[in-house]
């Protein structure tokens, strides 16, 4: 009888395999298992083993300026957009640049790898390129943004662990004609001032961060300003400094019907692309980061505030046969009448002693508060990031509101006083200054109505005057009908006033029959030219004007009339 013990593949009492044994045959089927093990976990440590060998001969061979090596958020290679002036012209681009690096662990010899890089290479700083080479890191900086001529000298020196890195660079095609306005980038190509700082404001400093800067088709940025006057107001004043041994300058260029500026030049300025110097004190921009006395320019808000108020008319009187004294301190003209001065004759003959008298019928409190309406106490809003608050006394009393009605005791920016002047000519409307060009929907959006147009009108007429028969008449330019107000402020020194160190100022408009910009030149302490016993701004302030626009007009483009007569030009309020 047959019978079957399962498992073990054995049938009836007789032996299946010829004889050999049940345990016999266990063993042989475990041993199979076992080397089929560990066939598969060798292969697993030799497919293991492959991989990691194979990206360690992928990462020996990956070149150092791969951007994945060092991380997504490395922002040396951050891409900015352009920045172009109001017709397309560039005014700031990136460019590619190589930077030098070294890999001391891979530095055979550092004294001999820096001895070569000093024979091809200037002002090589040997003790720190020796001690970044000897340290031992994996990658050390040796020099950023060095130049085609020198990366091929030291390329071919085929130094072992030194090499290049190409990185992005800020360049400026203009150099220093607009650099207070477009600003500075640092060695990582982040904006540290004016609107290359703005930019990064609005946003791009986070993308950086983010590394989502990489692209080079980001959307250009424009700006309000035209180069051709920006140029042509730097020329100038750079001409006005030597002329007139000034140790500053400064000029704006402001259209009155929308607030954008299209030219604002500080002297002394600086290179953006080598900005070695843009931190010395003597480099601010002082057109809106510096706050200043702006004497008898301020004379025009003062009669402005008397008109609006409508106690005063253009047929009223003031007496300036005398001093003005208060205490200690006594009010006088600089080239006084002595006699009753109509408005229009105060205005032109720039009377500190009825200009005075005017303030006196507003009131303190009623000047202060025309002032701020103004916008000429309170910081501006801009885009630039280089502004200064205005100073003013921290209690008004009857001899502040007399000194400030002709310009000392408050402190404004120049920027800031053309702002107010173009309220003042072009229906009375205050507009905010823009960078970045604006519409006239978006200007009349931002607007705040501070003077009735009527009151515009006739400072308009008194503009006009004064460059035909006042102070301004250095200013005149045929055809452009240039109106205008000079401003001689004696500069605090040592707590003084002083006679001999003066701040000069020229605030002009053209044309004055339908205003279209307002031109505002400085002048820091100017020496008298050849020929002149003075220095006041009409004899210099008020010459450097008149160049600037005859030479701007075209460019803006303001075209000459000599159809106008004059009786209907001046009457015209």
């Amino acid at each position: 009888m047959a019978f079957a013990i399962p498992g073990l593949g054995l049938r009836g009492g007789k032996a299946s395999d010829g004889g050999r044994g049940p345990a016999t045959r266990r063993g042989d089927a475990i041993m199979r298992m076992g080397r089929g093990r560990i066939a598969i976990a060798i292969a697993c440590f030799v497919g293991v083993y492959a991989v990691i060998g194979g990206r360690l001969v992928q990462y020996g061979l990956t070149e150092l300026d791969d951007q994945a090596r060092y991380g997504v958020n490395d922002r040396i290679m951050a891409a900015r957009p352009d920045l172009l002036d109001r017709r397309g012209n560039l005014l700031a681009t990136d460019i590619r640049v190589a930077s030098l690096y070294g890999e001391p662990r891979r530095i055979i010899d550092p004294d001999e790898a820096v001895e070569a890089l000093s024979s091809v290479l200037p002002d090589v700083d040997y003790k720190e390129w020796h001690r970044k080479l000897s340290s031992g890191a994996g990658f050390v900086w040796l020099r950023r943004e060095i130049s085609p001529k020198e990366q091929a000298a030291v390329m071919a020196l085929g130094i072992p662990g030194i090499g290049f890195r190409n990185e992005t660079r800020r360049f400026y095609p203009g150099g220093p004609t607009a650099s207070h306005i477009v600003g500075l980038v640092n060695i990582d190509n982040a904006g540290t001032a004016g609107i290359e700082k703005f930019v990064d404001d609005q946003g791009l400093a986070t993308l950086q961060e983010m590394g989502l800067d990489q692209s080079d088709d980001l959307e250009p940025v424009r700006l309000s300003i035209d180069a051709g006057v920006q140029h042509i107001v730097r020329d100038e004043l750079v001409q006005a400094m030597e002329r007139y041994q000034a140790i500053a300058a400064g000029g704006v260029v402001l259209d009155v019907r929308t607030g954008e500026v299209v030219a604002m030049v500080s002297l002394p300025d600086y290179d953006p692309n080598n900005p070695f110097n843009a931190l010395d004190k003597d480099r601010l921009n002082r057109m809106s980061a510096g706050t200043f006395e702006m004497g008898s320019t301020f004379k025009a808000f003062t009669t402005a505030m008397a008109l609006d108020s409508g106690q005063v008319t253009l047929d009223s009187r003031f007496d300036a046969r005398k001093p003005l004294r208060f205490g200690r301190f006594t009010i006088n003209d600089f080239h006084g009448k002595n006699r009753v001065l109509t408005v229009p004759e105060t205005f032109i003959y720039s009377s500190n002693i009825a200009t005075a008298r005017m303030a006196e019928v507003i009131g303190v409190e009623g000047h202060r508060a025309f002032l701020k309406r103004m916008g000429l106490l309170d910081r501006m809003d801009t885009q630039l990031p280089e502004v200064a608050r205005p100073t003013e006394p921290d209690q008004w009393k009857q001899l502040n509101s007399v000194t400030i009605s002709f310009g000392h005791g408050v402190s404004t920016t120049p920027l800031q006083t053309a702002v107010a002047a173009a309220a003042l000519v072009n229906g009375g409307r205050l507009i905010p200054p823009s960078f970045i060009p604006r519409s006239q929907d978006a200007a009349d959006r931002a607007a705040t109505q501070v003077l009735k147009p009527e009151t515009s009108a006739m400072m308009r007429y008194l503009f006009r005057l004064n460059v035909e028969e006042g102070s301004g008449r250095r200013a005149e330019v045929e055809g452009l009908f240039v109106g205008g107000k000079t401003g001689t402020a004696e500069k605090v020194v040592n707590g003084r006033y002083s006679g001999d160190h003066r701040f000069n100022a020229f605030l002009a408009a053209f044309p004055m029959d339908d205003p279209e910009y307002v031109v505002l030149v400085i002048i820091d302490e100017p020496k008298p030219a050849e020929g002149q016993y003075s220095a006041t701004a009409g004899l210099n302030a008020a010459p450097t004007t008149r160049a600037i626009i005859s030479r701007a007009a075209p460019v803006l483009p303001v075209t000459p009339r000599y159809d106008v007569d004059r009786d209907a030009l001046l009457v015209s309020y």
